[in-house]
């Protein structure tokens, strides 16, 4: 199981790379592997200013829609749009190339109820 040590993590198994005011968000290794083969990733609320926890998005797999939530308050700024057409990058590289959307963010000290690497591997029993 990859749970890279440098991000941050969500219960909802969304992995966040903060630098500065900015943070990429994207799904885990893990919950990649448990949706299966994805074929659809919908981001529509690009510019728009939303809280955390609220929905961002939904991502379809073969067996399953998922909701997206919002790790951390903020404007969202990007969509990675290359998943429009090809979307299995999440599979093949949830935290690279299969990041989904940035966003800058409003509140800083929403960072700290993230989870590390640590407390995402306890979480899922990794």
């Amino acid at each position: 199981m990859n749970i890279p040590a440098d991000l941050k993590y969500t219960k909802d198994h969304e992995w966040v790379k903060i630098e500065g005011d900015i943070a990429t968000v994207g799904v885990t290794d893990f919950a990649q592997g448990e949706l299966g083969d994805i074929v659809y990733v919908e981001v529509e609320t690009v510019d728009e200013t939303m809280d955390k926890d609220e929905v961002f998005g939904t991502v379809e797999a073969v067996k399953t829609v998922s909701d997206l939530f919002l790790p951390l308050s903020g404007e969202i700024i990007e969509f990675n749009d290359s998943l429009e057409s090809e979307p299995e990058k999440v599979n093949s590289d949830a935290y690279g190339e299969g990041w989904m959307i940035k966003i800058k963010l409003s509140n800083l000290e929403e960072v700290d109820g993230l989870l590390d690497s640590k407390a995402y591997a306890e979480l899922i029993g990794a």
